[in-house]
């Protein structure tokens, strides 16, 4: 078996990869509010004041960080007065984007943010730029934020919430390039600027406002962005808060084939196979390339991106409504995912937030809920995030790989092993993906700087390229214990599968 050398010292840590790379994102879009976190109070489903208690338990496994909501597109469509006050009493409205259907607003901010608090996660609220008004938004985060008897304080008092929450991100907006508003960045960097402004600090609540970004490689939203605000570039100001926004985001979704079709997601060819993981690896050169434009006006790096809508986008399964965007999760999507995480750590002291799209039921979701048993699937993808829990606020540590063999791919040539490290305190955690669809891969760690007296390893890999989870089969990509680790004159050597993923936990002297 042939041998790639991955080289870590462990005794130089790099910038922290943030805790809130490990975001999620529910939109209403399909069933991923309803039906996925919330069956409503007189469901049989076991719920705890309507919110499913089976898909908070799996969540709050994964440590989740925070949870984007209400949108996406639908967020600029969403007026939040809607959704406050007695259930029976909000008005409707049609979702035009997902599936034209009718929503009853039975879901809003008081049941997201008895979510949250159920979570332990913090709430990232969308707000609407496109068909909304500033004074909407800065009424919003004073209703939700402030502790004395303004009139939204109020006004929250009497919808039965007597204590503000905490609300330490707020969006400025979704794709303002597409249904967002259809604006030109121009257009959008004086809004950004606007309504920022007027999101404002009640009660001690400190908000991180992040601008909607660009999509893929548009460089020049970012460009125009990063021109709007003021003296970045001076050294006094080095370690002040950007403003009057504090990020900029980035949206990227892998898919094999056209807008139009998108390609399955379980029935695809091995060729389809390294094309989704080439595309997943492009993540990696987004970064860069948006990154160097941000470093060409924030030196100090004042401005945070935040990559809040990334993942696997493939046709819908058969037979459901091509608006709600269900689609099945398979060994391949968890790999997009390990792929997409090595290039956060990677580009940890730029990407201090990710949010994949969308935590239930949606895209590339951790979790699926059956609609007639009621049964809940976890995902291969929730499987690498629950793996990767270690690597939450630790310190980077780079990963210098040797002997990696490549595929020549459609754009460019993929090298078919992925890895990112991490320490803290006496543990470090090493992420290995070995992408070959066929053969293994025997990898040495090479560890340098501080003494290993501990080890342990985990693999997550199936006997097929498609394998899923269902309610019949559960456990069919699942992580076990890998026992194929040997010391090595230079650390430890490692046997990864044929298509798997594999974390290494090291306890360091």
């Amino acid at each position: 078996m042939d041998q790639t050398t991955a080289i870590i010292d462990l005794d130089l840590p790099g910038p922290r990869i943030s805790r809130h790379v490990y975001g999620h994102f529910a939109e209403h879009l399909g069933r991923c509010i309803y039906g996925g976190f919330f069956v409503g109070e007189d469901s049989d489903v076991p719920n705890e004041r309507g919110i499913r208690t089976d898909v908070v338990e799996a969540l709050r496994a994964l440590r989740i960080p925070n949870l984007r909501w209400p949108g996406g597109c639908f967020a600029d469509d969403y007026h939040w007065r809607d959704g406050i006050g007695p259930r029976d009493q909000r008005p409707r409205m049609v979702n035009s984007h997902w599936g034209d259907v009718v929503e009853d607003n039975s879901f809003g901010t008081h049941e997201f943010m008895d979510l949250c608090e159920l979570l332990g996660t913090d709430a990232y609220i969308s707000g609407n730029v496109g068909s909304g008004s500033v004074a909407e938004m800065s009424e919003w985060i004073e209703y939700l934020t402030r502790a004395d008897d303004s009139p939204m304080a109020d006004l929250r008092r009497r919808n039965g919430r007597d204590e503000p929450w905490k609300v330490p991100f707020f969006g400025i907006g979704n794709e303002a390039w597409g249904c967002g508003g259809n604006l030109r960045v121009e257009q959008f960097a004086s809004l950004a600027r606007q309504y920022s402004t007027y999101v404002r600090n009640h009660a001690g609540n400190e908000v991180y406002r992040i601008a909607a970004g660009a999509s893929d490689a548009d460089l020049h939203w970012t460009e125009v962005l990063m021109q709007s605000f003021d003296a970045l570039d001076r050294p006094e100001e080095a370690d002040a808060p950007a403003g009057p926004f504090q990020a900029v985001s980035l949206h990227y979704y892998t898919m094999t084939g056209p807008w139009a079709d998108k390609g399955s997601a379980t029935e695809f060819s091995e060729d389809e196979w390294y094309l989704a993981l080439e595309r997943a690896r492009y993540m990696d050169q987004l970064l860069t390339r948006h990154g160097q434009v941000m470093d060409h006006y924030d030196p100090h790096r004042r401005v945070g991106l935040v990559v809040d809508e990334w993942g696997t986008w493939w046709n819908v399964e058969p037979g459901t409504n091509p608006g709600f965007l269900y689609q099945q999760n398979t060994l391949r999507d968890a790999l997009v995912a390990s792929v997409h995480l090595d290039a956060f750590h990677r580009h940890a002291e730029r990407v201090v937030m990710a949010n994949i799209a969308q935590t239930v039921n949606v895209l590339q979701a951790m979790l699926l809920t059956d609609p007639e048993s009621g049964a809940l699937v976890r995902t291969p993808s929730y499987h690498v995030f629950e793996m990767n829990t270690g690597h939450h606020d630790a310190d980077s540590l780079e990963v210098h790989l040797q002997g990696v063999p490549t595929r020549t791919g459609e754009k460019s040539e993929l090298p078919l092993v992925s890895a990112s490290a991490s320490t803290r305190g006496g543990t470090a955690l090493v992420s290995l993906t070995n992408l070959d669809a066929q053969a293994g891969r025997t990898v040495v760690l090479d560890l340098r700087g501080r003494d290993v007296v501990g080890h342990s390893a985990r693999v997550l890999s199936a006997p097929g390229l498609a394998t899923h989870n269902t309610p019949e089969a559960p456990d069919a990509v699942a992580p076990v214990a890998l026992d194929a680790v040997r010391p090595h004159d230079r650390g430890l050597e490692v046997t990864l599968p044929a298509h798997s993923y594999v974390t290494v936990s090291l306890t360091l002297a």
